[in-house]
């Protein structure tokens, strides 16, 4: 796999910003034999692109917000990218892979999350869920991924996949959160004199 970071990019990229991409590059095997455009942008958290010359892919090419940088982020955004190359060439018919990502943001949410635990260093921006589990994100994580992982199976006989996964991850919300205590518990021993 090949990436180029544009100019912009290349003036505010810093070395942890550039070891999570190239990290992250590790776990998207689909994009493999292309080349990624890695830009700057101010606007969001990140942004894909997949531009097509005559109906024919191209170039891919996502936009990065360095600061405060996620690895959910630079996933969502490469999962995008294999969405569209899943749509393949404007000029054959369309694709109707089962097992292709299906386009939408709360759709590359899911998938992002489920390709690997790496990907969860952040709440997803499009899944909907409680605000709590959005302030306590790392409490919920684990449990999230393994529902994002169902949801995708869940896809091949249930069409409403969506719906199912945001309301366990309602009911998920609302089960109580066992507290993980500050300090393990003092043992009293007899004081012997």
């Amino acid at each position: 796999m090949e990436f180029k970071f544009t100019p912009l990019m290349k003036q505010r990229l810093t070395r942890r910003a550039s070891e999570m991409i190239e990290h992250s590059l590790r776990y998207f095997p689909e994009l493999q034999d292309s080349t990624i455009t890695i830009g700057y942008t101010r606007k969001h958290l990140g942004s894909a692109t997949v531009i097509y010359r005559k109906g024919i892919i191209s170039r891919l090419i996502i936009r990065l917000k360095v600061r405060r940088l996620t690895y959910q982020t630079i996933g969502h955004e490469l999962t995008h990218l294999i969405q569209g190359l899943g749509r393949g060439n404007l000029t054959a018919p369309r694709a109707t892979d089962p097992d292709r990502i299906p386009s939408g943001e709360t759709q590359c949410d899911i998938w992002t999350l489920a390709r690997d635990p790496l990907f969860c260093d952040d709440p997803p921006t499009y899944i909907k869920m409680p605000r709590v589990m959005r302030e306590r994100w790392p409490d919920y994580a684990e449990s999230v991924r393994e529902l994002c992982v169902a949801a995708i199976e869940k896809r091949h006989t249930q069409r409403q996949y969506i719906r199912w996964l945001e309301q366990k991850i309602r009911e998920l919300g609302k089960a109580p959160k066992r507290e993980k205590s500050a300090c393990p518990a003092q043992l009293f021993l007899p004081f012997v004199i």
